[in-house]
């Protein structure tokens, strides 16, 4: 890949480390691994169910419990890291070649449309579409620093992988054919995979072990346009490429009292679970400071009520890219 499409800095990144091995995602968020990665759809709770309007019980994500030990081990791997990007502005000229840190740049898309036959119905989504998602994907991260640019679509007939799960050998055998690229490219995939899922995706720490898993799938009915509504606006993709980026849940550890909170962050109050639909004013850690965060990305939210990421979330993508995405 070419250095000149990220915003690269050598100096010190004051950054919020963690990352990598939690799942999630409208989602599942996957370790890479297709044998660990096996899918289990608990029953919606009352508040999930509600939050559907229509007749199919959507499931923002089905998580594997993360070891704090995990979550340390990346935390550490990461600060490593990102401690020789900082050492790189004591070194003089031609002490020898330094990690460079990234805050930002282009990242080319590979959207790949898995269906069962001709028409949306059949989960072959219109080009207009795709575009559109391309343009709620842009608006999102916008603020940080990051976009995403197309580069090709192909698409694929497959009664197989169009219902492919997460650590099924459907997944593999469809992400073994189509994935394009390298670490900082983000392959793309659409289908309609069932159980009420909405997507999931790999973590950026995963990639080495398993490059050929990397990327995000989607539900092809929660592109904007779709009928999975609430969720038919296009940030399940906004979710499931955060958790690619290398963002946790903001209920990552409940109301777990610490500086960064469970999802490692410091600006993202801490919230007892997930939150459904869009309830202002949700406070499930009244004992520490801070509403629940409704309006992130990175929560379960209806898509109308999700518009921000955070500084500190920000700051967390590019140490997580730049240590395991640039230039890999």
């Amino acid at each position: 890949m070419k250095n000149s499409r990220f915003t690269l800095r050598l100096a010190a990144m004051t950054m919020l480390v963690g990352g990598g091995l939690l799942t999630g995602v409208g989602c599942i968020a996957e370790t890479g691994d297709p044998e660990a990665d096996e899918i289990t759809v608990d029953e919606p709770g009352q508040e999930e169910a509600a939050a559907s309007t229509g007749p199919v019980q959507y499931h923002r994500c089905n998580t594997r419990d993360v070891s704090e030990t995990e979550i340390l081990a990346i935390d550490f791997e990461v600060a490593q890291f990102m401690a020789k990007t900082k050492q790189s502005t004591q070194q003089k000229p031609g002490a020898g070649s330094t990690p460079q840190a990234v805050t930002g740049g282009t990242i080319p898309v590979y959207f790949h449309v898995i269906n069962n036959g001709t028409g949306i119905s059949n989960g072959d989504i219109t080009t207009q579409m795709i575009n559109d998602q391309i343009n709620v994907l842009n608006a999102a991260y916008a603020p940080t620093g990051w976009s995403f640019s197309l580069v090709s679509v192909d698409r694929t007939t497959n009664a197989s992988w169009y219902t492919a799960q997460p650590g099924t050998t459907a997944e593999t055998q469809m992400k073994n054919a189509l994935r394009q690229g390298s670490a900082d490219d983000l392959n793309l995939y659409t289908n309609n995979m069932g159980g009420g899922l909405l997507g999931w995706a790999t973590f950026p720490s995963d990639y080495t072990k398993a490059p050929s898993m990397d990327g995000v799938v989607i539900l092809f009915s929660s592109l904007p346009g779709g009928t999975a509504a609430p969720y038919n606006l296009g940030d399940t993709a906004t979710h499931e490429v955060g958790h690619w980026m290398g963002l946790y849940h903001t209920f990552q550890g409940g109301c777990v009292k610490s500086a960064t909170g469970g999802d490692a962050v410091s600006d993202t109050p801490a919230e007892k679970s997930a939150a459904f639909g869009c309830p202002v004013g949700r406070d499930s850690c009244t004992s520490i400071a801070g509403a629940d965060p409704i309006t992130n990305f990175m929560d379960y939210t209806d898509d109308a009520c999700m518009n921000t990421f955070s500084g500190g979330q920000d700051t967390r993508m590019d140490s997580q890219f730049t240590t395991y995405r640039f230039g890999k």
